[in-house]
């Protein structure tokens, strides 16, 4: 190897080594950044990982609770509840089994505890808190639930709270758009066509399919 290259060699290992100590504390300060974010996005999703795994042991002690029928332990269990979806599930289980213990405002109160911001579980809760408040003439409460649904139980459900409240012609158009959004052969269209006559109204005939 030529003494050139032996100096210009050299005179790279300087200028690297020189570059090194100026800039020392700013690369191990960048390690070290980079280390405590990478510990730091760790710690995250470990806790984040434990919490889930929590909330829904929470929510499998809650099942066994209204299994068991103990409405008041699971009613607890279900108000610490506050992840979803299980806060909003609960809620929907324990109303159920607190309407099948006859206890239908303990469950009105507990669909009205709960939000969900799954469009889904939303009108699942919405649909069911509407008929017990129908159940309990309430039914003006259950149309502002109900005010924008387009469904056939939530269309259905509207023409119930309208009926109850006298309102038949209203009632005739809610039982009339939800026939068209079931099928022919489904039992719930029988069902329809009963209360669309109940409210005065004539069940359409079924379009012929070719």
């Amino acid at each position: 190897m030529a003494i050139d290259d032996l100096l210009d060699e050299h005179e790279q290992s300087e200028k690297v080594r020189n570059w090194l100590q100026r800039n020392a504390v700013g690369i191990i300060g960048g390690v070290l950044l980079g280390l405590a974010l990478v510990g730091g996005w760790r710690w995250w999703m470990a806790r984040i990982e434990s919490q889930r795994v929590q909330t829904g042991e929470h929510y499998q002690a809650a099942l066994k609770s209204l299994q068991a029928k103990d409405l008041k332990q699971a009613q607890a269990q279900v108000a610490a509840l506050k992840d979803e979806p299980y806060a909003t599930l609960a809620a929907l289980d324990l109303a159920q089994a607190q309407v099948a213990a006859g206890q239908r405002d303990a469950a009105i109160a507990s669909l009205r505890n709960v939000r969900s911001s799954d469009p889904g579980l939303a009108q699942i809760r919405s649909q069911r808190l509407a008929r017990l408040l129908i159940d309990a003439g309430k039914g003006e409460e259950a149309l502002q639930l109900l005010a924008t649904a387009d469904d056939a139980a939530g269309l259905e459900a509207r023409g119930d709270a309208q009926l109850v409240l006298g309102r038949r012609e209203e009632a005739q158009t809610s039982y009339t758009q939800a026939l068209t959004k079931v099928d022919v052969a489904s039992p719930q269209r029988r069902l329809l066509e009963l209360k669309l006559s109940e409210a005065g109204g004539t069940p359409p005939k079924p379009e012929a399919r070719i």
